[in-house]
């Protein structure tokens, strides 16, 4: 297990209530630092003493960690390293941390990372540094062609969840899974991902655009 402390920096999607991880962090001084909270990087801004760290963790939304730690060259990197809880909309959070890298992270700032995460139970995953990381990178555009699908009269809501679950074998379908969580966070994750990436298919479809207004 690596030692770390927690600098609370607003309140924090990955980890909205009590867990373990939050409850085995020391109370003083130790050799991680976790910056948790929706002004997470403003407090690393802020903060004095990393290079003296195995490592240092920052809280991210759908931005890169270059955003809070600098970029030169490709060869950017040290014993910081960003990640995320992932959760959908309003869902409780899920066990996976996507855990951001930069090229020249430090090997062993990334491990001792991956250990005090993966001491409180959590799942991790590593990933380069991209607008939203693995998972809202994969999922958002099926999420998106959905919607569309729904617009375009294509099937009912129903009658497409029920196809996406018997014929893929997913446990809920994209449509009843998006209201259920937030019609209008899918929103935010897609724009922040187009205006970023500027792909067609992170563009927001109609539905959310709609949430969100409302």
């Amino acid at each position: 297990m690596s030692s770390y402390s927690i600098v609370q920096a607003g309140e924090s999607r990955s980890f909205p209530a009590a867990h373990a991880f939050l409850e085995q962090a020391s109370q003083g001084d130790a050799p991680g630092l976790v910056y948790l909270g929706a002004q997470a990087g403003s407090a690393f801004a802020q903060g004095q003493g990393h290079a003296q760290r195995a490592f240092v963790a920052i809280e991210l939304g759908t931005e890169c960690l270059g955003t809070h730690t600098g970029e030169r060259r490709g060869l950017e990197g040290s014993n910081v390293v960003g990640f995320a809880r992932f959760r959908l909309g309003d869902a409780d959070p899920s066990p996976l941390v996507e855990l951001v890298r930069q090229p020249g992270t430090q090997p062993e700032a990334l491990e001792a990372a991956r250990a005090a995460f993966q001491s409180a139970g959590l799942v991790v995953a590593v990933c380069g540094d991209f607008p939203g990381r693995i998972v809202d990178r994969l999922i958002r555009p099926y999420f998106n062609a959905a919607l569309r699908r729904l617009d375009e009269k294509l099937a009912s809501a129903d009658d497409l969840d029920k196809t996406l679950c018997l014929g893929l074998g997913y446990p809920e379908g994209p449509i009843s899974l998006l209201e259920r969580t937030g019609l209008a966070h899918h929103f935010q994750v897609t724009q922040a991902l187009y205006e970023a990436l500027g792909q067609s298919d992170y563009a927001p479809a109609r539905r959310a655009r709609v949430a969100a207004a409302r």
